[in-house]
């Protein structure tokens, strides 16, 4: 593809750098059960805008190998498909992307608290990998 696209995801993954450092300092700074509901709140938004920047970096950085894909699901299948994501990862992309879905549609504090916890444990470590594999190649000169 050409110089544009390569820029455009480099771009793309400075503001998904930027959201996912939050996330993890939010993670790693207590458990997530011990901030106050409106901290707890806040770290879901976290995980919505980092979980939205991610993919939109992977599908961006797809389309600079050639590939087109038009939503999260797509992105996320063409990852695992070109060795991107393992499987355990893109299993929990899928679920990731299920949750964010819910959660951005509807409140209730019990599936808030489940997808607090499944935050903590599971998707803020995948998001933390794609950034990982992303970052070396993602200088921009």
């Amino acid at each position: 593809m050409s110089n544009a696209d390569e820029i455009r995801w480099k771009q793309r993954f400075e503001n998904f750098e930027k959201a996912v450092l939050l996330l993890q300092e939010s993670l790693e700074a207590k458990p997530v059960l011990e901030y106050s509901r409106l901290e707890q709140e806040g770290i879901v938004q976290r995980f919505e805008y980092t979980f939205e920047l991610a993919w939109k970096t992977l599908k961006d950085r797809l389309y600079y190998e050639g590939y087109d894909e038009k939503t999260p699901r797509s992105v996320i299948r063409r990852a695992f498909e070109t060795g991107f994501l393992s499987e355990d990862e893109t299993e929990i992309w899928l679920d990731s992307l299920e949750k964010r879905n819910l959660l951005s549609h509807t409140y209730n504090e019990k599936t808030a608290l489940a997808a607090l916890k499944k935050i903590e444990e599971e998707y803020g470590q995948v998001l933390k990998k794609v950034y990982e594999r992303l970052r070396p190649e993602a200088k921009i000169e």
